[in-house]
């Protein structure tokens, strides 16, 4: 799986045939990033209905991988550089300023792992894992025009912890309707309560799986790459794709719940946008 990356670009390439001459032409997306997804036409309502299949990692620190089936799209209102929006489990705003910044705020549900996550049995005696609402808010800010270049930070943070996300991406051969191409490179942190959510096992856990009491500090949790792809092949139907390898620092790999020292996904669906 460590070779998921190029295949998957392989792949989109072979989808770009169709081309951003089918575009929507009039559509002009608040930021012409592939990874945010943007329905509207000017203000007003914007709606996209699809449909997802990834290939993921079973929980974090697994070496189980499966497939799994998600709608996908969102239901958005535009005024202007703002737009609120609902997005499966989430809800927000986002907006633009001075052509540079896009700032976003919004509240979501983060799910919890579960023992079954695990068909191999290697969750059994864990339980399952604290669920809970997050609130997240993220900066952009764009080095060159077009965004060709741009930075990106992020903290999400709720019941069941703090997640905090640093990186730089870029955009290729990007359209003004948020097609294209972008690749990023983040690296991400965590504190105590979300590392030992996902990689910690308490005395009682211990006791229940037979795995080592393990307590995970706060800090560096990974280092990743993501691409997303995003075109139009008619002029309602749109195609996307992504693709993630994050790779687990030494205290996180070190988790007796950790049997890979990565995690990696790729997915890709259709998008009808009304």
């Amino acid at each position: 799986m460590k070779k998921i990356v190029p295949p998957f670009a392989t792949f989109l390439g072979a989808l770009s045939c169709f081309g951003p001459v089918n575009a929507t032409e009039t559509r002009t997306a608040l930021v012409p990033l592939p990874s945010i997804g943007d329905f509207t036409d000017g203000d007003g309502w914007g709606v996209g209905l699809g449909l997802s299949v990834e290939y993921e990692t079973a929980y974090e620190g697994s070496d189980e991988f499966e497939f799994e089936a998600d709608p996908a799209g969102a239901v958005q209102w535009r005024t202007g550089d703002h737009i609120f929006f609902w997005a499966g489990e989430a809800i927000g705003w986002r907006t633009l300023a001075r052509d540079a910044w896009l700032f976003q705020a919004s509240v979501g549900y983060e799910e919890g792992r579960e023992e079954d996550d695990s068909e191999d049995g290697r969750l059994d005696g864990l339980g399952e894992s604290s669920s809970g609402a997050t609130a997240l808010l993220e900066v952009r800010y764009a080095l060159a025009e077009d965004w060709r270049y741009f930075l990106d930070g992020r903290v999400s943070a709720g019941e069941i912890g703090t997640l905090g996300i640093f990186g730089a991406g870029t955009c290729l051969a990007c359209q003004p309707d948020g097609t294209g191409w972008e690749i990023g490179a983040v690296v991400t942190f965590h504190d105590g309560k979300l590392a030992n959510r996902d990689f910690g096992v308490d005395t009682r856990q211990a006791m229940d799986s037979g795995l080592p009491e393990t307590d995970v500090d706060s800090g560096y949790r990974s280092t990743g790459v993501n691409v997303s792809y995003r075109n139009y092949v008619s002029e309602n139907w749109q195609i996307f794709g992504e693709a993630l390898y994050e790779a687990y620092g030494s205290e996180v790999s070190d988790s007796p719940i950790s049997r890979n020292d990565y995690e990696a996904e790729i997915g890709v669906g259709f998008i009808y946008v009304f």
